[in-house]
C-alpha cells in the first residue's frame, strides 16, 4: 500500500478528483484522511464513501476556505492535535473562473482565481510546512493543469496563468524545503473522465446535437491512449508524488494526460 500508515491532508473535496484522492488515499492504507472544502455535504460525501470501503482509515472532516489562512491555520492544528502529525499535503481546491482569453478578459475577476488557486494553495502549504520541518519528513504535491503547459482550445487564460504561476512556485518551494526532507510536485491533469468532465460532455451535447460518444471520441483522437483517463487514475498517479516510492522526487511536474501533452 502506497500511503500505509501515513496521514494525508487534502484540500478541494469535491465531486470530481477531489473525493477520488481521499477515496484511493484510504484504499493505499492511509491511517488518516483529513477532508477540507468549503463545504461540509462534500465532506460527508468524502466520508461515506470512505466508510463504504471497509478499511480503517480515520476521516476528519474540516470545512476550509484556504483563501483564509486563519482557516489553514485551524486545519493544521486540528490535523495535528487528533493525529500528531501531517505526512503528506495535497492541495486539490481550486476556482475555474471564466472561460476567457488572455486579449479580452476582466482581469479584476481573475483577482478571486489568482486568491485561491495560488495564494491560498500557498496558505495552506506555509502553514503545513512547519510541522512537516520540525519533523524533518513531509511530502506536498499540487494539482495542476494540462493548460498550464499547452494552451488548449477552450478559452481558460485566466485559471492556466493561476495555475502556471503556482508551477513556478513549485520549483522554489523545493529548493527551499529540500534541506527539511520535504519534497514539494506538480501533477498537471488533461481531460478526466469522472463527474465534471462527464457534466460538462453532456451539457455539449445537448447544447450542439453531437451524441456524447461522439464528442469523447473527437477529444480522445488527440490522446495517444485513446481515451480519456479517469480521474481514479489521475488520483493514483498523484498520490504516488507523496508516497515513499517517490522518494528521489521533487521540483518535478508531472504530465498526467493520456499522452496528450508530452514536453
Amino acid at each position: 500500500m502506497l500511503l500505509r500508515d501515513k496521514v494525508v491532508v487534502i484540500s478541494g473535496i469535491g465531486p470530481g478528483l477531489g473525493v477520488k484522492l481521499a477515496i484511493e488515499a484510504a484504499r493505499e492504507g492511509a491511517r488518516g484522511v483529513v477532508c477540507a472544502a468549503r463545504t461540509a455535504d462534500k465532506l460527508d460525501d468524502a466520508e461515506a464513501r470512505i466508510k463504504a470501503l471497509g478499511v480503517d482509515t480515520q476521516v476528519l472532516k474540516i470545512v476550509t476556505d484556504i483563501s483564509d489562512r486563519s482557516q489553514c491555520d485551524r486545519l493544521v492544528e486540528t490535523t495535528l492535535k487528533t493525529f500528531g502529525r501531517i505526512d503528506a499535503l495535497v492541495n486539490s481546491a481550486f476556482v475555474h473562473g471564466d472561460f476567457d482569453h488572455a486579449s479580452t478578459a476582466n482581469l479584476d475577476r481573475w483577482a478571486d482565481v489568482f486568491n485561491v488557486n495560488l495564494l491560498g494553495t500557498l496558505k495552506l502549504t506555509q502553514a503545513v510546512l512547519p510541522g512537516m520541518q520540525q519533523r524533518k519528513s513531509g511530502a506536498v504535491v499540487m494539482i495542476n493543469t494540462m493548460a498550464a503547459r499547452k494552451v488548449p482550445s477552450v478559452p481558460e487564460a485566466g485559471y492556466a496563468a493561476s495555475k502556471g504561476a503556482l508551477a513556478t512556485s513549485v520549483k522554489f518551494l523545493a529548493n527551499e524545503v529540500g534541506k527539511d526532507n520535504i519534497r514539494v510536485n506538480s501533477i498537471h491533469m488533461g481531460w478526466m473522465w469522472g463527474a465534471p468532465v462527464e457534466g460538462y460532455m453532456v451539457m455539449q451535447a445537448q447544447q450542439t446535437g453531437v451524441p456524447l460518444d461522439e464528442l469523447k471520441a473527437q477529444v480522445s483522437k488527440d490522446i495517444p491512449l485513446g481515451r480519456i483517463v479517469t480521474d481514479d487514475e489521475c488520483a493514483r498517479a498523484a498520490l504516488f508524488l507523496v508516497s515513499d516510492y517517490a522518494s528521489a522526487i521533487t521540483g518535478a511536474a508531472l504530465d498526467c494526460n493520456g499522452g496528450m501533452y508530452m514536453p
